[in-house]
């Protein structure tokens, strides 16, 4: 699992379309905050939803295999048991990163996801990631981990 400072800040800094898997148009719904998150820090957002039309003023896919253009990463908030046929979708549709969300951990889809040669990131919160690793979480008093006197490389 690729969950090691260089490699989440060398996936966020790459992945750079982000297709995600359970997007809810509600905006109190943690995937919708981190979506529009990402979405106001330069991501594009690819929601991935057969419930809605649009969602954050971009088009909704009903499935992966729907998407008619290139996906860096695939960010999932659905329940463990939902994300293996995700995963294959991931394989298939050639993404770079299987990004599982937090109280997200299904180890079949993280073995599948590594063994295509994705990277993968299972229990944590893109959001939160990108925040802690580019300045964002120090400002509120949180502990990153990343502090030092060195740039990042």
């Amino acid at each position: 699992m690729a969950d090691d400072i260089a490699n989440l800040r060398r996936i966020l800094e790459t992945c750079r379309t982000i297709a995600v898997v359970g997007l809810s148009a509600e905006w109190h719904r943690p995937s919708f905050f981190a979506a529009k998150y990402m979405q106001a820090h330069g991501y594009r957002i690819v929601p991935v939803n057969p419930r809605y039309e649009t969602i954050l003023g971009e088009r909704c896919y009903a499935r992966l295999e729907d998407i008619p253009f290139a996906v860096d990463m695939v960010d999932v908030f659905r329940k463990p048991d939902d994300v293996l046929p995700i995963a294959q979708g991931a394989v298939a549709i050639g993404a770079k990163c299987l990004w599982q969300q937090l109280g997200v951990k299904n180890l079949e889809a993280d073995a599948l996801a590594r063994a295509a040669g994705l990277d993968s990131v299972m229990d944590r919160c893109v959001k939160i990631e990108h925040a802690r690793l580019f300045g964002g979480l120090n400002w509120v008093g949180v502990n990153t981990r990343v502090i030092s006197a060195r740039r990042p490389l």
